[in-house]
């Protein structure tokens, strides 16, 4: 790289010399002419690895430039150096019997904590063999990491020269651009300074191609049930287990480890297109998952230990402070996954199930067990008297405190009472389960068909625990993961190699300039579309081949169509393909689709128009259709009042635009105050973004229902920030209904017998029959739907006792 900013000497050519002039021309005399490069041009041109720079590039964005990233880098290496060092004092270097007065001590009556800490001399030789071969680990790792640390800090500071010099952008302007301002400019960068020799142009799919690679992969194969493995585990059913330890050694495996079948980050290898070295493939692969499993077989108990203490010391003082917080939820691993469109970056995805906490906690909220209602009752009024009469005592005497054990009841106590009191549900509850769940699907976008209508029901809210769990779950099943991971890979991912080196070859395709990437990235809705996700039924239907049955939605254009030509194994499931699609030119308004999906999406536009005008029968009149929606969606939204008055504005049939007023000193084009939860960084979409102003008309779908104006009678007008997520909320919501719709025309039970397939998730390779819903075990049944916070609670007070 070093080579390309030194001047060069260049000769200059003869003007005339393509017409056969024979005078002297400067190359003949001997005359030199000094070229001297830009250095901004020639310092990011021809980029080898685009994909691991725009990942940084991404990563620098989105935690706030150098400085912010380096010293978090720092810092956790100081963690990881006091975690070890401490919990190794903490196990060699207290004189326990001493400090619990458990020997007499001679020098005073008071011990001071120098009295009870072993001199340094006599600590380490009390180190025992596995005391060093623990410190020797921890030391090997903590040097990777520092030598991890310093190869990032050459990395982004590239990353800061090309951000300060090529796209102009400081680093204390990084949090007030949203993600889609920085892409345009690298994307003028690319047509200056070509970074990409295989494309004079990038475009915003290409960017997101690379960025999301492998992420694109882990996506589709969860969405085709390759992953996560789902254990069965007595008493408690079926349960998905996916850690970020069991993500890491499956990346590893599958993407970026020395056995993956990924050649470089961009290119797959050959052997895998070829389906005669199928077997040959699995049988390698097989074995290196066996080896994997061994591994963590083998690093089991150090990586155990770390999991242990380092969760003892990041929620001891949490659970001390909020004994609560344990009991609140989280999005899962599994769910992240699940929940995720195509080509959706980490801030976009963040942001949506932000949005969907609220309306998920309620719901989860919502369940009650009258049988656990009645004993946290009774226990908290027990434990409440012991608790009031001991706090009165200390307050009276505070010698009370001294006694023995008094203040571990009084904290152990205090975190039994914390945890009744969550188990007793809230007076005011409203029981609108059906309302909730539209709430959350209109935020996460992705929810099982067979959920809908059934939201009240015990399964539907157990399944929706896979999803979104309690937070100490999460917490011990990241504790478990080094014991369970072994296990998983060894049992569950060893067999299925088979199937990951067919769906490498059947659903990965080689794009110009990008290089290969999983096919259902591509979002092609004649491949990988669903069929029932296309069509309301007044679609015609075009024969296709024999094994394809090819339905199309009429377009808003002329009389233009969309065949679907995928089948039972090339489907994505779940509306996948279309709501990535529809997601990905809302985030990115000036992309410019293929022409089946640029197509889809005018079709669908123009199927929302005709249902606002009550064209497909009165179930689809405009406020019919979708006045119940917002309602619902504003019932448990977290977007705030703005959203309420531009849902209302669309509802209240605003075909003509609002009259401004004489005195508004407001200019064509401003938009009130932007309400980005985050900063802009956080932003889904360009900044400026607005359903009515300045967007292609295919983009939005409720400016194509409910014209291009906001609602009369109304003062202020919905922050631009949020724009982009109400819309793709109505957009899910109106895919939703065309998709149930068409189920009810062709009858639900035909369609599961028909289609075979599952519709919470079944493996892909299986295409006959369909997985009855297993009952729910005796013995969580018996302890009601609050069964799970029991085995929470036993941890909480654990660590408040160590405490």
């Amino acid at each position: 790289m070093t080579t390309t900013l030194e001047a060069s000497y260049q000769p200059l050519q003869a003007f005339g010399s393509e017409l056969g002039d024979v005078e002297e021309t400067p190359h003949d005399s001997g005359v030199m002419i000094h070229v001297v490069p830009e250095s901004s041009r020639a310092r990011w041109n021809h980029m080898e690895d685009l994909d691991a720079f725009f990942t940084r590039m991404y990563h620098y964005h989105q935690k706030h430039g150098f400085a912010c990233m380096m010293l978090q880098e720092v810092l956790e290496l100081f963690q990881f150096v006091f975690v070890v060092v401490f919990s190794t004092f903490l196990l060699h270097c207290v004189d326990y019997p001493v400090l619990f007065r458990d020997h007499p001590h001679t020098n005073s009556t008071k011990i001071s904590l120098a009295d009870a800490v072993i001199p340094t001399g006599q600590c380490v030789i009390s180190f025992s063999f596995t005391t060093w071969a623990c410190l020797c680990v921890a030391l090997m790792f903590w040097l990777l990491r520092a030598f991890k640390v310093v190869c990032h800090i050459f990395q982004f500071w590239d990353i800061k020269c090309f951000y300060n010099t090529a796209l102009k952008i400081s680093d204390s302007e990084l949090d007030n651009l949203t993600w889609h301002e920085v892409q345009r400019r690298v994307r003028e960068v690319q047509k200056e300074q070509q970074m990409c020799i295989h494309k004079t142009d990038l475009s915003e799919l290409d960017i997101y191609h690379r960025i999301l690679r492998f992420k694109n992969y882990m996506v589709a194969m969860v969405n085709k049930s390759l992953l996560p493995p789902r254990l069965q585990v007595p008493l408690l059913g079926e349960i998905v287990f996916l850690t970020h330890g069991l993500k890491y050694n499956l990346e590893l495996l599958l993407f970026w480890g020395p056995w993956a079948p990924f050649e470089n980050s961009w290119h797959l290898k050959e052997d895998y297109r070829k389906a005669a070295k199928r077997h040959e493939l699995a049988a390698a692969l097989s074995k290196h998952i066996l080896w994997l499993a061994v591994a963590n077989l083998l690093l089991c108990p150090l990586i155990l230990l770390w999991q242990i203490l380092h969760g003892f010391f990041t929620y001891t003082e949490i659970i001390k402070r909020e004994p609560g917080s344990l009991g609140t939820r989280c999005w899962s691993q599994y769910g992240r996954l699940y929940l995720r469109h195509f080509n959706e970056l980490d801030h976009e995805l963040n942001a949506r199930l932000n949005r969907a906490y609220s309306p998920a906690s309620k719901y989860m909220n919502i369940f009650t067990s009258p049988l656990m209602t009645i004993i946290a009752k009774n226990i908290m009024f027990v434990a409440g008297a012991f608790l009031a009469v001991l706090v009165l005592l200390s307050v009276i005497d505070e010698d009370t405190l001294t006694v023995e054990h008094v203040l571990t009841i009084i904290t152990g106590l205090t975190a039994l009472v914390a945890v009744c009191r969550g188990l007793i549900p809230d007076e005011n509850i409203v029981w609108c389960p059906e309302t909730l769940m539209t709430a959350v699907l209109a935020h996460v976008h992705y929810l099982p068909d067979d959920w809908r209508g059934r939201a009240h029901k015990n399964s539907v809210r157990d399944q929706f625990t896979q999803l979104f769990p309690y937070r100490v779950v999460h917490l011990l099943e990241e504790i478990l993961s080094p014991i369970i991971t072994p296990y998983v890979l060894w049992f569950h991912t060893r067999p299925r190699a088979l199937e990951f080196v067919d769906f490498y070859r059947n659903f990965t395709v080689e794009v110009v300039g990008v290089g290969d990437v999983c096919s259902f990235a591509q979002m092609d809705v004649r491949r990988h579309g669903n069929p029932t996700w296309q069509t309301s039924g007044t679609g015609a239907q075009k024969p296709g081949p024999a094994s394809t049955t090819a339905y199309v939605m009429p377009s808003s254009v002329g009389e233009q169509q969309v065949p679907c030509a995928s089948n039972q194994y090339t489907q994505a499931e779940d509306g996948k393909t279309e709501l990535s699609l529809v997601h990905f030119t809302m985030t990115n308004p000036h992309w410019q689709p293929p022409p089946d999906a640029e197509s889809f999406v005018d079709a669908l536009r123009h199927q929302a128009k005709r249902d606002a005008a009550g064209e497909t029968g009165p179930a689809y009149a405009p406020y019919a259709a979708y006045s119940a929606y917002a309602a619902q969606l504003h019932s448990g939204s977290s977007l705030g009042p703005e959203t309420s008055i531009m849902l209302s504005s669309f509802l209240r049939g605003s075909q003509a635009p609002r009259p401004q007023s004489p005195n508004s000193s407001q200019t064509p084009g401003e938009g009130p105050p932007v309400a980005v939860r985050g900063g802009l960084s956080r932003a889904e979409g360009p900044f400026q973004l607005s359903l009515h102003k300045g967007i292609p008309p295919v983009v939005s779908l409720g400016a194509s229902v409910f014209g291009s104006g906001v609602g009369s009678g109304f003062g202020t007008e919905p922050a631009e920030g949020e724009l982009t997520a109400t819309d793709m909320s109505l957009s899910t919501l109106f895919l939703h209904e065309v998709h149930h719709k068409y189920l009810r025309r062709r009858g639900y039970q035909e369609h599961r017998e028909n289609t075979s397939r599952a519709l919470w998730q079944k493996p892909h390779h299986e295409m006959a029959g369909i997985c009855e819903e297993s009952p729910t075990p005796a013995l969580i049944r018996w302890f009601g739907v609050r069964a799970h916070v029991v085995l929470p609670s036993l941890v909480i007070i654990f660590f408040l006792i160590i405490g």
